[in-house]
């Protein structure tokens, strides 16, 4: 076999190699439902992280389809939306945005922290930014939303927290979810332990009872 005969068979295997690593990458997510967790507090891997990873594991013990990602916003620095609707590059666009386009998520838990009975400005910044995923087409369209709020008192603003969260998605026409009995609007939470949210018994009850009714409708939704 001279030099160029064997460099074209050399090119074809590794292209058979390539293709087929593709397809076993394919096969591996076909059929998978992804569900991401996002933690709106300035404070990385805190109470709203864990409270949204709790969400998340009760999440994947549906079904073996699910798949969870936790993205922390915590130490993460990116403006909110702006008149022109165009930004330099930050960590949004860098370390955020990909995660939620690749692929998109078959479902999503929002968690956000209570300042001054409202959500954080990380999260408010978060939900401006992600209107970029409204144009050309709304690919969160059908796409189920739980929120969830991490207060300093049991009635220290989450509902009101959670409502936000929830009409910010409906301008992308989300598919609202609450969780099951005591957490119907969504999961609220309260910080009272110096930082362990474990605590919360009934809090992180509802974060359980959040995941699984999200996990529950990504199932039936899955396009």
């Amino acid at each position: 076999m001279d030099r160029r005969s064997f460099i074209a068979k050399s090119a074809a295997v590794g292209g058979v190699v390539a293709f087929a690593s593709q397809a076993q990458a394919k096969d591996e997510t076909e059929g998978k439902v992804r569900i991401v967790g996002i933690s709106c507090s300035p404070r990385k891997g805190k109470t709203t992280a864990t409270a949204v990873q709790v969400a998340l594991d009760a999440a994947s013990k549906i079904s073996n389809q699910i798949q969870v990602e936790l993205i922390d916003l915590g130490e993460l620095y990116f403006s909110g939306w702006n008149s022109t609707g165009k930004f330099q590059q930050d960590h949004f666009t860098d370390l955020v945005l990909p995660k939620l386009k690749d692929p998109y998520p078959d479902g999503m838990i929002i968690g956000s922290p209570i300042y001054f009975r409202n959500i954080s400005s990380v999260c408010m910044s978060f939900l401006e930014r992600i209107a970029v995923l409204r144009k050309p087409e709304l690919k969160l369209a059908n796409v189920p939303v739980g929120a969830l709020t991490v207060g300093a008192y049991r009635n220290g603003g989450q509902e009101m927290g959670i409502q936000q969260i929830q009409a910010a998605l409906l301008c992308h026409e989300a598919m609202i979810v609450g969780g099951k009995p005591g957490a119907h609007q969504g999961a609220t939470l309260v910080n009272a332990y110096n930082d362990d949210i474990t605590k919360d018994e009934f809090g992180i009850k509802t974060a359980v009872q959040l995941g699984q009714r999200v996990a529950e409708a990504a199932l039936a939704t899955k396009r």
